[in-house]
């Protein structure tokens, strides 16, 4: 018998179809009145929308979220939140405007409400990941959490395949090392082990018909999961080497995760045998890792760090990076083996089945 703790720490979640419609309602129970907006000016109609609903709650927009949360990014857009007194974020996107949502709340105690438009996950965890001088760092804090979560599958049925498959496979990241934390209970492994089925399921359904309602609403719930996991329990490699690779490297976020995940399941799979079974089994594959690196494959994802622009002299910069710190992981982290992950990952082989 394992003993386990679990703290349930959740955000108030809303979710179904038109729920963006009630973010005027969730900032008044919060009992704030003076909202700053942030969305990219791809969702501009949808931030309009948000604003006239808002009335003269909605007192200043910032449209300049970016990948990796950028110090300097947060500076700029603390100082026009201070310039016009606010005291709540309203977040519309995907892990950008998510990030630079945490970063005002922990640095001046906004209430946030963050409305998820991709897979991310990241929404409903207390975890933090800041770039600063090329390097990403990440935190964790109860004042990261944001106190209402708005999932409104309808802003999902226009998200581009690409997006839709890669921030998809970032969320079962979360669920895959979830199960092999040293904090693993197992009310998270339940979440984890039905977020990799949900995302399993849902992905191919999505792809063969991007507007199916039901396909959107599952790979958001299992998402949200995924999430939960996320901010539930620690992460391992797979997390450690991808937020190297982004803050680094400039490698896109959610592609990154999904060339980089098949390739540490192989390399952690002899570590924890039981665990790549159930994932197997969740997934409807013989193995774990080339379950997940076929998904991806089928769904037309990337498969290798060379496309998203890692030149393969930078290998050994990112091992010598992803080792300078020592973090939890089940398998033993040595340079040659992460050397040999990196390799994997960069030409895009198919991890070997076990």
């Amino acid at each position: 018998m394992k003993p386990f703790s679990y703290d349930a720490s959740p955000s108030r979640i809303a979710f179904g179809q038109g729920m963006i419609d009630t973010i005027a309602e969730e900032v008044r129970r919060l009992g704030r009145s003076r909202v700053m907006v942030l969305a990219s000016r791809r969702l501009d109609a949808v931030a309009a929308a948000v604003t006239e609903s808002l009335g003269d709650m909605a007192v200043v927009r910032f449209d300049g979220a970016v990948m990796h949360t950028p110090i300097e990014v947060t500076t700029a857009a603390l100082r026009l939140a201070e310039n016009h007194h606010v005291d709540t974020v309203v977040a519309i996107g995907g892990g950008s405007a998510t990030g630079l949502s945490k970063a005002l709340a922990l640095r001046a105690g906004f209430d946030q409400i963050v409305v998820p438009t991709t897979y991310a996950g990241s929404e409903v965890t207390p975890v933090l990941g800041e770039t600063e001088n090329g390097r990403k760092t990440t935190r964790s804090s109860p004042h990261i959490r944001p106190e209402t979560v708005i999932y409104d599958v309808d802003l999902t049925l226009d998200l581009p395949l690409d997006t839709t498959v890669t921030s998809a496979v970032n969320a079962m990241a979360h669920a895959v090392e979830a199960l092999y934390s040293t904090e693993s209970n197992p009310i998270t492994d339940l979440m984890a082990i039905e977020a990799i089925s949900g995302i399993a399921r849902a992905l191919p359904i999505i792809v063969d018909d991007p507007k199916n309602l039901e396909g959107r609403a599952e790979l958001l719930q299992a998402a949200w999961l995924a999430g939960t996991c996320l901010g539930t329990v620690g992460m391992g490699l797979h997390h450690k080497l991808c937020h190297t690779l982004g803050g680094s490297f400039g490698l896109p976020h959610a592609p990154t995760h999904t060339v980089v995940l098949p390739h540490a399941m192989a390399f952690n799979a002899p570590a924890v045998p039981d665990v790549m079974s159930r994932i197997a089994t969740a997934l409807g594959a013989s193995d774990a890792a080339t379950g997940v690196f076929d998904l991806v494959t089928a769904c037309g994802g990337p498969t290798t760090l060379r496309e998203l622009g890692m030149s393969h002299d930078q290998i050994e910069n990112a091992v010598e990076l992803a080792t300078s710190a020592a973090y939890p992981n089940p398998r033993e982290i040595t340079p040659p083996g992460l050397s040999e992950l990196l390799e994997n990952a960069w030409s895009g082989r198919r991890p070997a089945i076990r």
